[in-house]
């Protein structure tokens, strides 16, 4: 716990302390700070800690609390040793204001949990109204206070344990989320939008347009008389003597080569990361033809994007550093490499040795194996032969009619145009097929002369030989044709038109149209990443900055209750004793010194200050390990800070990217880190951070703490046992309290945090309904405010005047 008395800091809402004690320095800039410190609007709560001997001559200064509007003040009146009245001034008097006399002169350490319970606003406002009642404004109070707190390892553990959940460890280069919002979306992959798939980007009148189509009617024509040219009309008929298959597929080659040069001259020319209209004009010279923007795709909805998709990031629980990985990887994927980069891949569709190969002409084989067709064309001439006489003559000429086709083959082959200037030469076998029949047919005849056939078998041998003959013409003829035309393969030709004209698409859409968008975007996601890294780098700073932890003082160890030492006037008594003394008292007025003689001496002053370590005598202090939502509620409490600091950079991100990235903010994220470890501090994060957004219900206090608030119940059990709680006061000054009970004011208090979720439903059952319900806070409890007695009290209306 801290030393002092009053926090370092005013709590938001909450009420602002300021201490006049002799200690101060400079009461009037005490208040000066504490009337500058924000208060909620209409509500302006201030708690002053003050010499109960020095109210009186500090009237101009509580006055002055009212100086920008009616104030509610509490005073917290310390009491000097063998003091046995009080004065006030009227400033002090109910209903606006009200004191506290504190008889025991209690020490900071044991003032400073007092005053973080009447601080918080609700127990302030029950407290201003019990004092309201009581008489002249003035009462010694009795507590019982239950605090609920983490041990300083749990503590340290925690909180390190938070701020690396929201840095995390450093990662890799990752690829960008599978889900991107679908401004982003079309930026990483290569599709066309909607609105530009009927653009007509390489139109015809232009160079691009006229070599494509070019390329593609020379293709056709290619193609058309390859269709032609295969089958039976192709080698029996006239069809095949026209077409100019060699002339056609160079001019394919032809076409394409010059279309490639054409399209790699115009991604040189605008080979640059941003479009101009200089580059403009130049690619319309080259004939590709740019369209306007899509509106779907526009440079103002690009950052908008990149700010849902950092919240889905980190809405999906990934630390600052994961999140700034895929936000770089988004940089690089999105960023524009100018279509000077799509050369190469121009080469690969249509480099110099696929150009070459189509170009280069291909010899034409027909028949297979010369041994196989020789031996085939023997047997159909044996064959042919076997008809008595006749044979000597059909077999023969069988074999000739084999040699004449394949002569025909090789005068008609497709790899050599009409005219004979383009011709791959061939090769289909004449020789050997015409050698293989007139030894077949010899064969045939002498066997057909031994048999002596009748002449119907001689008839069907040769009708046979000769159609077996031509059909193995046939299909040696288009089986041949196939193959060169294969290995010739004009369709890659083709395929090579359509990915040039992909990719020209492509690198207009994405290289060209979108390079501005493009650079936003990428810029963009860099500058976020390189945020998200500082953040990060910030948060590790401050979760291992060396130096004792804050608010360390004073922790125990789990569930360990620590209680004063009950000696000098810190001994406890009960109210029985106030009871039974009360027929010594009597209802006149007590001198300002105890009177001479024997008897009890007061207690003197402790010698020295009691350790910071040491909890009053009225305050139990109940110790947990942090529950199991503790951490994830920090995280979110960071998470949910972190990108409201976020939030206020996308202006900038959106006009000036490039510089967005260094932007400061170590020192917000440095506040919004100390705010946070402040409520770790003050309350295990019970209460949410000021200005967040609803998530819905926090976790309760037990969930938070580790603590079950089943003590808290049965301490603020309805019936109203006056022993339960512990008076401000030792017993000598018994005679200075009224002895009406009826007089006595009590306020019971409890944070939300500690009955709200599943623990909460069966164990406030029985508890009165008169709790206060605090928003914050650690500590639960009853304070009971006893009056004094009449004469005790001198209220003092000017200073200097007398009392009334």
């Amino acid at each position: 716990m801290n030393p002092r008395a009053t926090p370092d800091h005013p709590v938001p809402g909450h009420a602002v302390c300021l201490d006049l004690r002799a200690g101060v320095h400079d009461p009037d800039g005490a208040v000066r700070a504490a009337l500058d410190a924000p208060q909620p609007r209409g509500e302006r709560r201030f708690l002053v800690l003050d010499d109960a001997d020095r109210l009186v001559a500090h009237q101009l200064l509580h006055e002055r609390l009212s100086s920008y509007g009616p104030a509610r003040v509490v005073c917290l009146a310390v009491g000097a040793p063998g003091q046995r009245s009080l004065s006030r001034s009227l400033t002090l008097r109910p209903p606006g204001a009200g004191v506290l006399w504190l008889l025991d002169d209690p020490d900071d350490a044991a003032l400073r949990p007092l005053v973080d319970v009447l601080a918080t606003p609700e127990v302030f406002d029950a407290v201003l109204r019990a004092l309201a009642d009581v008489v002249r404004g003035v009462a010694v109070p009795s507590a019982r206070v239950l605090e609920h707190d983490l041990t300083d390892e749990a503590r340290a553990r925690s909180w390190r344990q938070a701020v690396e959940g929201l840095a995390g460890p450093d990662v890799p280069a990752l690829a960008p989320s599978e889900t991107v919002p679908a401004e982003l979306a079309v930026l990483l992959d290569e599709s066309v939008p909607r609105s530009l798939s009927g653009h007509d980007w390489i139109p015809a009148p232009g160079r691009a347009g006229i070599l494509l189509r070019t390329c593609e009617e020379a293709l056709d024509d290619a193609v058309e008389g390859y269709t032609r040219v295969r089958g039976p009309a192709g080698l029996l008929g006239g069809s095949g003597r026209t077409p100019d298959l060699p002339g056609d597929i160079e001019r394919v080659a032809g076409a394409l080569a010059r279309l490639r040069t054409a399209v790699a001259e115009a991604f040189a020319a605008a080979g640059g990361t941003r479009l101009t209209a200089e580059h403009r004009g130049q690619l319309r010279d080259r004939g590709i033809e740019l369209p306007e923007m899509p509106r779907e795709i526009s440079r103002a909805g690009i950052v908008p994007a990149l700010r849902d998709h950092t919240h889905d990031l980190i809405g999906r629980g990934l630390p600052l550093r994961s999140v700034a990985a895929r936000l770089a990887a988004l940089s690089s994927r999105t960023a524009p490499a100018g279509s000077a980069a799509r050369l190469a891949r121009l080469d690969e569709i249509c480099g110099r040795e696929e150009r070459n190969r189509l170009a280069a002409q291909h010899p034409f084989t027909a028949g297979g194996s010369r041994a196989v067709a020789s031996a085939v064309t023997a047997v159909l001439a044996l064959v042919a032969g076997l008809w008595p006489v006749a044979g000597w003559a059909l077999g023969p000429a069988v074999g000739v009619l084999s040699a004449g086709l394949a002569h025909l083959m090789l005068r008609r082959r497709p790899n050599r145009s009409p005219d004979g200037r383009l011709d791959g030469g061939g090769s289909t076998g004449a020789a050997p097929r015409l050698l293989g029949g007139l030894v077949g047919g010899a064969a045939g005849a002498g066997v057909g002369q031994a048999l002596g056939l009748p002449l119907w078998a001689g008839a069907v041998a040769v009708t046979v030989a000769v159609a077996a003959v031509v059909a193995l013409a046939l299909r040696d003829w288009t089986r041949a044709v196939d193959d060169w035309w294969a290995r010739v393969d004009p369709g890659s030709a083709g395929r090579a038109v359509r990915q040039i004209h992909t990719l020209v698409v492509t690198t207009a859409v994405h290289d060209w149209l979108f390079a501005e968008v493009r650079h936003h975007c990428s810029d963009g996601a860099g500058a976020v990443a390189r945020l998200l890294r500082g953040l990060a780098a910030t948060a590790d700073a401050y979760a291992y900055e060396p130096g004792v932890e804050p608010g360390s003082e004073g922790r125990g160890v789990k569930e360990e209750r620590v209680d004063a030492p009950a000696t000098g006037a810190n001994a406890a008594w009960s109210w029985q004793d106030w009871a039974d003394s009360a027929g010594d008292d009597a209802w006149s007025d007590v001198p300002d010194e105890p009177p001479p003689g024997p008897g009890p001496a007061p207690a003197p002053p402790p010698a020295a200050p009691r350790s910071a370590g040491a909890a009053p005598h009225w305050l139990e202090r109940r110790y947990g390990d942090g529950g199991p939502a503790l951490v994830d509620t920090l995280v979110a409490d960071l998470v949910d800070g972190t990108v409201r600091i976020l939030d206020s950079c996308w202006a900038g991100i959106e006009r000036d990217p490039g510089n967005a990235g260094r932007l400061p903010l170590d020192d917000r994220l440095t506040e919004l880190l100390h705010e946070t470890r402040v409520r770790l501090e003050r309350d295990v994060a019970a209460s949410p951070p000021p200005g967040a957004a609803d998530r819905g219900e926090r976790p309760d206090a037990a969930r938070l703490t580790g603590v079950a608030p089943d003590a808290v119940a049965r301490l603020l059990a309805a019936d109203d046992d006056p022993d339960r709680t512990v008076p401000l006061c030792g017993p000598e000054h018994l005679r200075l309290l009224s002895h009406d009970p009826s007089a006595t004011r009590q306020v019971r208090f409890v944070p939300e945090a500690m009955r709200r979720g599943a623990t909460g439903d069966d164990i406030w059952r029985g508890t009165t309904e008169d709790v206060v319900w605090t928003r914050a806070g650690r500590h639960a409890g009853i304070l009971r405010l006893v009056p004094l007695r009449g004469d005790v009290v001198r209220i003092v209306r000017e200073e200097g005047a007398g009392t009334s």
